[in-house]
């Protein structure tokens, strides 16, 4: 089955998973990934957290944020994945390759560039090599048929 990646934006996936451990995942379609997060926060609380320090967070009392370290490390933890899976998801959406092998948009800004350039007129990334091999392949191809005739 071949699906299409939409862009995300990376502030707000971090964003979500700082209200709530799982959710920036859960807005980026990573079911698997948030429910593993999930588990890691309540294994995290359980093994390393003392009980008092949870019953004192869910009666609103005053907590102790050394106590709370390990369940804040694992959120923000939690944070920094979301963030960096919504930057490499965007890569992916933005790399397409036409069907003669040359890239069409830029995995940087996503943006249409030229394929006579070594790098995006729009944001001055540079372009990998994709077309490079297929245009040697071509190339060799087009000089083979020549030497037929």
């Amino acid at each position: 089955m071949n699906r299409t990646l939409s862009r995300k934006r990376p502030w707000l996936a971090a964003l979500l998973a700082v209200l709530a451990t799982g959710l920036g995942h859960l807005y980026l379609r990573r079911w698997r990934r948030a429910l593993g997060w999930l588990l890691a926060l309540f294994a995290t609380s359980y093994v390393f957290v003392d009980p008092a320090a949870m019953e004192a967070v869910a009666s609103g009392g005053n907590v102790d944020l050394v106590a709370l370290a390990p369940v804040l490390a694992v959120g923000g933890l939690s944070a920094l994945d979301a963030y960096l899976l919504a930057h490499a998801q965007n890569a992916l959406a933005g790399v397409t390759v036409a069907p003669d092998g040359e890239l069409t948009n830029c995995p940087n800004c996503g943006k249409e560039v030229d394929s006579e350039l070594s790098f995006c007129h729009w944001c001055t990334a540079e372009l990998p090599d994709v077309e490079a091999g297929a245009k040697v392949e071509r190339d060799e191809e087009n000089d083979a048929g020549r030497d037929d005739r």
